[in-house]
This record gives structure tokens, C-alpha cells and sequence, in this order.
């Protein structure tokens, strides 16, 4: 890992909080992520399990951690299991954690951790002393891997080893724990922020008509790895002119031009933390009156959309009053005609053609953060704020986004020092 340690207190704390809402005698078992293949021997950089993360610290591959809070033997309540290492993998794949040093991440007691050839003679005496097992998967709605995860492998060996014990979904738990920010997630969410601001404002500097795509791409790499990121939190969209009206365009292959606007989407992530910036720019330096304008719509919706950003607001409910705020703007902006806004059908409002997805989404240990929809909106829940208007026919995309953290009394942008006023922008660009 490059990312400074962070303090095992965070993690006993989840695990505590998860034990909280767990049925009477009650084990759980998260596996960490596979290392996944690409072709001969090759295989994709690891990104574990975040459930896993969340509960133990560990990052590391062929991680097992099992919790049974009401185990009569105590050293069985929290057990960790990790990988054994060797001369052979130290020299081919470097330094593996040691049980001191999984103790010392993750609070996990030394006697309780074993390493993972051990999971079966271990698990045994553990899993015959519960009536539930809790098992995780993946419940994200925007799932769609046709991939099996190595906890899916488990949920199946597990119903045929143990056919009589009662399952669970541990799923809508993380989901619920998840969604409310500790303090010390707030703090890695704030330095990815911090590390994503000075890449942007590195890039205020860099951009200029004949810039390619790749060449922005570069830039913002260089500043996040060099500050102990990872790297980009999700693959960056680094879109000029037309380019910026497709949403997920990661082609990054064109050069800019003059008189374009480009739309960057680019995050770093920082000790497995997400944050999730976009920004609207002009190659050359200056907006023009009519970019301008469609700026400043965004930006109005966006403002008036962080307002609502509160605790006791509900999510479809918020949503519905920025499509009520976008459609004035497209109205003053000649896109829609309020005869015609008047008489749409409600459940497919007009401004969906130029503004076609969602304003905000749960952020975290996933960019998409896993959360409820239907929960409330409570203090510590961190959402991003990204309205866009998007118009094919002009070849010009506009979208503004900020990170947004609910507390009590209203929201804090944790974005609020990166530039987005239009003067502010041009000024920094020209300078």
C-alpha cells in the first residue's frame, strides 16, 4: 500500500457496530477479492473485498476474516486468516503481513489470527456453535459481473457443507453501516479530495488548444501517484467538444481545440477512499457567451441541488425537485418550451434529454457507494452533487460536481476550495 496507516480503532469500531445487528448467535465470514486474470500469466492489479477492508484493515489477497461476537471460547470471536508467506513469494511478489503486523492493522488479537490453509480445522470449531451464518455478495443495483466472486463460491460451499444452518444476507447490514461516514473516513475522504484539487489545479495550468486527451490523463496520474494515491479512483473521462455528450466516454484519444469545452471526470483515490470531481473547461482559456450560459445553468442547478442535500430528505423525492430546477434553466436556455413542459408526461420529463442521469449518489470505499435509496438522508452520509445538461446537436457537454458530507446542521462541501465559478476559472487559465 502506499497510503499512510490508518488506525486500527476505525476498524474494531465497524466490527462492533456490525455485531450490534446481528441475530443471536450469529457467525460471518468475508472472503477478500481473487486476483483476477487477463491473459497467459498476466493478471489485473488487487482491489480488495471493501466489505473486508471495512472490518479488518487488511489489504491483501487470500484474506479471510470470520466474526462470531458470542462465542464462548474467546478467541474465536474475531479470526483472521491470512495468507502464509514464504522465501519463494517474498522474493517473486514481496513482503506479506506477518501476525504482529495483521494485529496491529486490523486490532484483531494475535492468538485469533491463523493463516488461511488453517480456515477448515478452524472454522469447524466455530461454525457448529451458531444457528446463523451471515454471507455476503454483491447487492449493488448497478451489478451487472458475470464474473463469479470468490464469495459467491463460498455461499455455494457453504450451503453444502452446512445445509441445516440458517443463512443471512450480511449485505443490507454493510449497506446500512456503510452509509454513515466515521470520523476517520471523513479524514481519508477529505486527502483524496485534497490530492484531486491539486491535480485539477495542475491541469488549469496544462491545458491549451492542441493538448491531447491522453496528455490531461498524464498530468493527473503523475500528481495523484507522486501523493501516495493509487491512482484514479475510477477510470477518468477526459472529454472535448462532442466527446463530453457521451457519459462514460474513456477513450481519452483526441486532441482539444480551440473553442471546445472539455469536460474532465477524474478523482484520486486515497486508502481505498473515493472522492469523484468533474469539472467543465474551456481549451482555449475563455468561454463563449452561449457556453457560458449553459455553465451557468448547470452550476445554478447544482448550487440550488446542495441545498437539499439535508438530513431528512429522501432521495427520489430530491431528485424530482432538480428535475423541476433543470427544466426552468433548459426552458431559459431555448431547449425546452414550457407549453411543452406543461403538458409531458410525468413519469418521462422532457429535460431528461438533455440532463439523462441521476444528480447524486452515495461516495466511499466504492465511488458508487453502497446505501439505501429509501433511507432518509442522516448525518455522516457523503453524496456526490453532479448535475449536467448535455446538448448533441451544439457538440457540447457541460457537468459540475462536488463531494457532499450531510452533517446535523445542513451539508459541508468538501470541495468548496476547488475552482468552479466561471471568473475564477478563466482567471486561473490565463494567468
Amino acid at each position: 500500500m502506499k497510503y499512510t496507516a490508518i488506525s486500527n480503532d476505525l476498524f474494531t469500531r465497524n466490527r462492533q457496530r456490525l455485531a450490534g445487528l446481528l441475530k443471536p448467535k450469529s457467525v460471518v465470514v468475508l472472503n477478500a477479492n481473487d486476483v483476477m486474470p487477463t491473459n497467459a500469466d498476466g493478471t489485473m492489479g488487487f482491489r480488495q473485498n471493501n466489505d473486508l477492508f471495512y472490518l479488518s484493515g487488511v489489504d491483501q489477497e487470500e484474506t479471510i476474516l470470520v466474526l462470531f461476537p458470542e462465542h464462548p471460547d474467546e478467541k474465536f470471536r474475531e479470526v483472521l486468516f491470512l495468507r502464509e508467506t514464504s522465501e519463494l513469494i517474498e522474493i517473486w511478489e514481496g513482503h506479506k503481513l506477518t501476525k504482529e503486523e495483521a494485529e496491529q492493522t486490523s486490532g484483531i488479537s494475535r492468538k485469533s489470527i491463523f493463516w488461511t490453509h488453517e480456515f477448515e480445522k478452524v472454522f469447524i470449531q466455530m461454525v457448529f456453535e451458531a444457528e446463523h451464518l451471515y454471507l455476503n455478495s454483491n447487492e449493488h443495483t448497478r451489478n451487472s459481473s458475470e464474473v463469479e466472486s470468490r464469495e459467491a463460491r463460498g455461499i455455494r460451499q457453504f450451503k453444502e457443507k452446512y445445509p441445516l444452518h440458517r443463512f443471512e444476507r450480511l449485505a443490507p447490514l454493510m449497506h446500512y453501516l456503510r452509509a454513515i461516514k466515521q470520523p476517520e473516513e471523513v479524514t481519508l475522504l477529505r486527502e483524496a479530495v485534497r490530492i484531486t484539487e491539486d491535480g485539477f489545479r495542475r491541469l488549469l495550468k496544462f491545458i491549451k488548444p492542441g493538448v491531447w486527451e491522453y496528455e490531461i490523463e498524464a498530468e493527473l496520474l503523475h500528481e495523484f501517484v507522486r501523493q501516495r494515491s493509487r491512482g484514479f479512483a475510477y477510470e477518468p473521462i477526459i472529454a472535448s467538444g462532442a466527446n463530453a455528450c457521451v457519459l462514460h466516454y474513456t477513450q481519452n484519444n483526441q486532441a482539444c481545440k480551440a473553442g471546445e469545452v472539455i469536460l474532465l471526470d477524474v478523482a484520486a483515490e486515497y486508502g481505498n477512499y473515493n472522492a469523484d470531481l468533474t469539472r467543465s473547461l474551456p481549451v482555449n482559456g475563455r468561454f463563449t457567451d452561449r457556453q457560458k450560459a449553459v455553465y451557468q445553468a448547470v452550476l445554478h442547478v447544482m448550487k440550488e441541488a446542495k441545498k437539499m442535500l439535508v438530513p431528512g430528505n429522501v432521495w427520489d423525492d430530491y431528485h424530482r425537485e432538480v428535475g423541476k430546477i433543470m427544466e426552468a434553466q433548459l426552458i431559459g436556455l431555448g431547449l425546452l418550451d414550457r407549453h411543452d413542459v406543461e403538458k409531458q408526461d410525468p413519469d418521462a420529463p422532457l429535460y431528461r434529454k438533455y440532463f439523462m442521469h441521476g444528480t447524486s449518489h452515495f461516495l466511499g470505499l466504492d465511488v458508487h457507494d453502497v446505501g439505501n435509496k429509501y433511507r432518509k438522508f442522516e448525518a455522516g452520509m457523503v453524496f456526490t452533487c453532479e448535475p449536467g445538461i448535455y446538448i448533441r446537436q451544439e457538440g457540447l457537454g457541460i457537468r459540475l460536481e462536488n463531494n457532499i458530507l450531510i452533517t446535523e446542521t445542513g451539508n459541508v462541501d468538501l470541495m468548496d476550495s476547488i475552482p468552479v465559478e466561471i471568473e475564477e476559472i478563466e482567471d486561473l487559465m490565463n494567468q
